[in-house]
């Protein structure tokens, strides 16, 4: 099926898929309703959980049809139905999980009887253990050897980026690298520039430009079935690969279609490309108790020595 290199389509995620030859995508990524009650302008999302379950069945039988043998997909998901959907396409659907990654955010939804969710499941899933694109180069980042003990084993290329606890992550500048299996982005919220404001469920350009690049190569077909705000789209037209992708709202395709159409090819990502390093450490932070002033705003104190502090401490 011939294509401009990016292409959305206004149409329902199943008739869109259906329409895509066999084995022609080379990394299929999947932001759904999650089936909680989200208040989307035309999908409901509120189904009973066989039917919920019934629909990601069927899109997600179109999505290993679609891939190319050696291809890849990528599915983030909420608790709700995390479980039942690992055990959809590895059992039934044959595919293999290669990592099951924690997304980490900050700006997550306060809660008052519960411990305040702020994760994300991402599934990456492949289709031939053995044929597969994985990237590592591109995501590397510099290792503990290099920063802090000046290790002349450490790889001079970094290393790859744990199911951790942590109070923050801007105080532990040797975590959530992006060889491991927990990633703390923020959430794109309300405030953020990077927010495109018409669509409340946005994904961070640089979580994609990961996923992006870590599962394909310039000028590959990239999918994306829930097109939402554009930021699949963004993204990979960003980083020179082509692009199909569905959205069930005329509004929202729209509006995605517009923003896609003033990125350019090679612009940069938005968002900070090491989260960890763009906020100021608790050591670093304002104290309200150092206000002598009603109204006057709290200073940062002073370093305890004059050692210069890494990035992040």
């Amino acid at each position: 099926m011939a294509r401009s290199s990016i292409h959305i389509e206004n149409v329902d995620c199943l008739q869109g898929l259906k329409a895509i030859d066999e084995g022609t995508v080379d990394l299929a990524f999947a932001d759904p309703p999650f089936n909680i009650g989200y208040d989307y302008d035309v999908y409901h999302d509120l189904q009973t959980d066989e039917a919920y379950l019934a629909w990601c069945g069927d899109w997600l039988s179109e999505i290993k049809r679609v891939l190319k043998p050696d291809g890849t997909f990528w599915l983030a998901i909420g608790d709700e139905y995390a479980a039942e959907l690992k055990v959809m396409m590895q059992r039934q659907l044959g595919l293999t999980c290669r990592s099951w990654v924690i997304w980490y955010y900050t700006f997550g939804v306060n809660c008052t009887r519960k411990f305040s969710r702020s994760h994300a499941h991402l599934f990456h899933m492949i289709k031939d253990p053995d044929s597969f694109t994985f990237n590592a180069d591109p995501i590397r980042v510099p290792s503990a050897r290099q920063l802090v003990y000046g290790d002349r084993r450490a790889n001079p290329k970094g290393r790859l980026p744990d199911d951790t606890w942590i109070l923050r992550p801007q105080d532990t500048p040797d975590s959530f690298a992006s060889e491991e299996d927990t990633w703390y982005f923020a959430r794109v919220a309300g405030t953020f520039k990077e927010r495109a404001g018409f669509h409340g469920c946005q994904m961070p350009e640089q979580l994609l430009g990961r996923i992006i690049r870590v599962s394909s190569n310039a000028g590959d077909l990239v999918l994306d079935p829930f097109v939402g705000s554009g930021t699949t789209a963004a993204v990979a037209k960003k980083l020179g690969r082509r692009f199909v992708g569905f959205e069930l709202s005329a509004e929202y395709a729209a509006k995605a279609a517009a923003r896609i159409n003033r990125v350019r090819v090679g612009a940069a990502l938005d968002g900070p490309a090491q989260p960890t390093l763009s906020a100021p450490s608790t050591r670093e932070g304002r104290r309200l108790e150092g206000q002598r002033e009603k109204g006057k705003r709290p200073t940062r104190p002073r370093p305890a020595t004059s050692q210069q502090n890494l990035p992040g401490l």
